[in-house]
Formats: structure tokens, C-alpha cells, sequence
């Protein structure tokens, strides 16, 4: 909040000071040939004076400066300009001064510009911006940036303050300097006009303000579930791949150290009854064991999915159903579509409930033909995968085998899609994802 102020600040005094060049050029081009003209006037009358010794009015009194009061205006608003770019700049000070920093800069860029135009501007030699209306309109911009300053900070009842109290302040200093009659009611129907308007824009800019700062807080509060949810995502994930490798060495290395360790114990018992019987033992070991080795390299192989991130969704899905339709001798049928721009998540999601289904069919399934389809269709894309083999009744609560049906599932839901299983008993099984 204090780096808001601080810059909102500094966009003031910028504004502020942006205002009095832009005046200050107005009011040099305006004044410039009109006092030019009346010093001429002044020195022909002087002439006159000294010619004929007459005692004729004079505009403007020997020695003053006609441009005396314009310079005062614009060098003591620039010194408050200045100062308050400063200390919008510094950062000692608003740390010294704490929670009084922002409502003194705000008195500042309200009160100085009243009080050097009340001041100062009735001393201007006669033009356009020298009467009510051009005191009012020199100070306005200024009042309406001190205006969004106070909308920003602060409720709506210390904005109608604001509007209220600076309309005082200026007519306090109009009647102790006493102007004319009739100037006085016009001081007073500019403030009138002045004050309402504040008002208005007041409220308008502060329900802005407000609206903003709630969308800023929901938009926080979003971030921050967007984060946690994130967070509990890449757990959830974390553990679902540590479920998966759990699986996958269940049913690579635990099946093969359990086969070899029951064919070895076998083999033990007859070696001194059968020497015959035990070298077959001790083969079908053997074989038991490189077949292990080949399936735990092929399992810690499938977990890295760099065929994913090295030759896209299409072709990894294609080289994943073609190496398994290779090791298993089944007659595979694929059709695959291009594939459009998909974030990571999405192409994790479908490669790897692809895998899942189709380890599914090569260890339980018993399948001879197995059908892959990818479809790109009505923007949407459609993982279909489907075999013959002995399939399993979907309503059972406790599918045998190990089909990671849960998974595959909520894998889905977490990416958008829908997960959909069809199977029969001996009439194979069908996963439909739609994404």
C-alpha cells in the first residue's frame, strides 16, 4: 500500500508541475505585449507629464514591475511543486512523519494552491485569467488532483470533507482580503459549483477506487487457491506416480524375485534326488530372470516418457501402441489425427491414460487385436482404445486385475475430460476419453 501512495504521489506532483509550465506558457504569451503596451502608454503619459507638468492618471506606478506578481505566482507554486515531488521521493520522511505522511501531502497540494492564487493573482495586471474566474480555473486542476488523491485513500465521508472545507478555506481568505461586492458573490457561486461537482466526481472516483480494490483482493485470494490447488496437484500427481511405480515393480520384479525364488527352492530340493530335473529348474530361473530384466527396464523406461516430450503426442502414442502390439504379437489397428496445440497438462493427461489402458490389455486381457484411435473432432479430442480380450464386468466394484481404473479416471477429470469404460465378460474392453 505504501509503494500505491508513494507513486500516486508522484504522479501528482508531476501533474501538478506539468500544470504550471502549460499556465506559465498561457500566461506570459496573454500578459506579455498587453503590460508591453501599457509600459508604453506609462512612458508616454510620463513624457506628458514632464512636457506640460500636468497630473494626468497613471496605470501602472513608477518602479513596480508589472510582471512582478505573475514571477511571485509561479516561483512559490513551483517551490511547493518541487518540495512535494521530494518528499513523494522520500523515503526518510514519510517513515518519520508514518501514518500523518499522506494526509500532510494532501493539506499541501490543497491548501497551497488557494493560498498563493487568493493571494497573488489580484496583483496581476489586468487580463483573462486575472478575475474570479481565472483564480478559479488556476487553482482547479490542481484541487481536482488533490480531489483523486483523497478518493484513493480514504472513505467517501472524508472526500465530501475535503470538497467542503477547501470551498471554506479559500472564502476565508476572500473576505479577510475583502474584495468588491459583487466579486464576492461570484467567488461564492464558483465554490457553490465547485463543491458539488467534487462531490460527485468524489463519489465516482472512490466507488471506482473501492470496485477495484475488492476485484484486487478476489483476484488475491484467487492466486492463492489457484496456488494451493497447484500445489495439492503436484502432490496428488507425485503420489500417483509413486502408486505407479509401486505397480509397475509389483508386477514386474516382485512377480520375477517371487517365480525365481519358488523355482530356486524347488530346485534345491532336488538336487540330490534328480540332477536332471534341477538343471531345468535352474534354466527356467535363468529365463524367469532375464525376462524380469527385461520388464523392469521396459517399466522404468515407460515412467521417464521422454518419447512424449521428443516426438509429440501423436507419434509417442504410436510408437507406445506399436512396441506393445510388437512384444505381444497383436494385430493392431491405429488411426491417429493431427493433434492441435495442447497445453502439457492435457498431453501428459492423454499419453498417459493411453499407457495405462494399454499395459492394461497386454498383462490381463489376453486380447489378439487391439484398436487405437486419437480424434481431433468437434474441438474436442477423443482418445478411443479397444480390444478383444476377456474384459470384466464395469459394475463390479473390484475389477480384477490391476486396470487403474480410479486413476485413469480421475487423471482425466483433473484435465477437463471424461473418462468412460465399456466391457463385457469374454466380449473385451473399450476407454473412451474425451478431453
Amino acid at each position: 500500500m505504501h509503494d500505491d501512495s508513494s507513486r500516486i504521489l508522484r504522479t501528482a506532483a508531476w501533474i501538478w508541475l506539468g500544470f504550471l509550465i502549460a499556465m506559465a506558457i498561457v500566461d506570459f504569451a496573454l500578459y506579455t505585449p498587453r503590460i508591453q503596451n501599457m509600459l508604453s502608454i506609462a512612458e508616454r503619459i510620463q513624457t506628458l507629464q514632464q512636457n506640460q507638468q500636468s497630473l494626468l492618471p497613471r496605470e501602472i506606478p513608477q518602479g513596480r514591475n508589472p510582471f512582478l506578481p505573475i514571477y511571485l505566482f509561479y516561483i512559490t507554486n513551483g517551490i511547493a511543486a518541487l518540495l512535494f515531488l521530494l518528499f513523494s521521493f522520500w523515503g526518510w520522511v514519510r517513515e518519520k512523519l508514518g501514518n500523518i505522511f499522506y494526509p500532510l501531502m494532501i493539506l499541501v497540494i490543497s491548501t497551497a494552491p488557494i493560498i498563493i492564487n487568493t493571494l497573488v493573482v489580484p496583483r496581476f495586471p489586468q487580463g483573462p485569467l486575472s478575475n474570479a474566474e481565472g483564480m478559479a480555473l488556476r487553482q482547479l486542476p490542481v484541487l481536482f488532483v488533490a480531489l483523486v488523491l483523497v478518493a484513493w485513500e480514504y472513505q467517501l465521508i472524508h472526500v465530501i470533507f475535503f470538497s467542503i472545507a477547501t470551498a471554506f478555506i479559500e472564502m476565508g481568505l476572500i473576505l479577510l482580503i475583502k474584495f468588491d461586492f459583487r466579486n464576492v458573490f461570484i467567488f461564492i457561486f464558483i465554490a457553490i459549483v465547485r463543491t458539488i461537482s467534487f462531490i460527485a466526481v468524489g463519489i465516482f472516483i472512490n466507488a471506482l477506487v473501492t470496485r477495484s480494490r475488492l476485484q484486487q483482493q478476489s483476484l488475491r485470494e484467487a492466486n492463492a487457491n489457484l496456488t494451493h490447488y497447484a500445489s495439492t496437484l503436484e502432490q496428488l500427481t507425485l503420489s500417483r506416480e509413486r502408486n505407479r511405480l509401486a505397480r509397475e515393480l509389483h508386477d514386474t520384479v516382485a512377480h520375477t524375485l517371487t517365480a525365481l525364488s519358488v523355482s530356486l527352492e524347488t530346485a534345491k530340493a532336488y538336487f540330490d534326488v534328480d540332477l536332471n530335473q534341477t538343471r531345468d529348474l535352474v534354466d527356467k530361473s535363468i529365463d524367469a530372470t532375464r525376462k524380469g530384466v527385461d520388464e523392469t527396464r521396459r517399466a522404468l523406461k515407460a515412467l521417464r516418457s521422454s518419447d512424449l516430450e521428443d516426438l509429440g503426442l501423436t507419434l509417442a502414442i504410436k510408437k507406445l501402441a506399436e512396441s506393445a502390439a510388437s512384444r505381444f504379437s497383436l494385430d493392431l489397428n491405429l488411426s491417429l489425427d493431427p493433434m492441435p496445440s495442447l497445453s502439457p497438462n492435457v498431453e501428459q493427461t492423454i499419453y498417459r491414460i493411453a499407457q495405462e489402458a494399454i499395459e492394461n490389455i497386454t498383462k490381463h486381457s489376453g486380447a489378439k487385436k487391439i484398436k487405437v484411435e486419437l480424434l481431433n473432432r468437434d474441438s474436442h479430442i477423443h482418445l478411443i482404445i479397444q480390444d478383444d480380450g476377456l474384459g470384466f464386468d464395469v459394475k463390479s466394484k473390484q475389477p480384477v486385475g490391476h486396470f487403474g481404473l480410479i486413476g485413469m479416471k480421475e487423471r482425466a477429470e483433473l484435465a477437463g475430460g471424461n473418462l468412460e469404460i465399456e466391457s463385457e465378460k469374454n466380449k473385451g474392453t473399450k476407454v473412451i476419453l474425451k478431453i
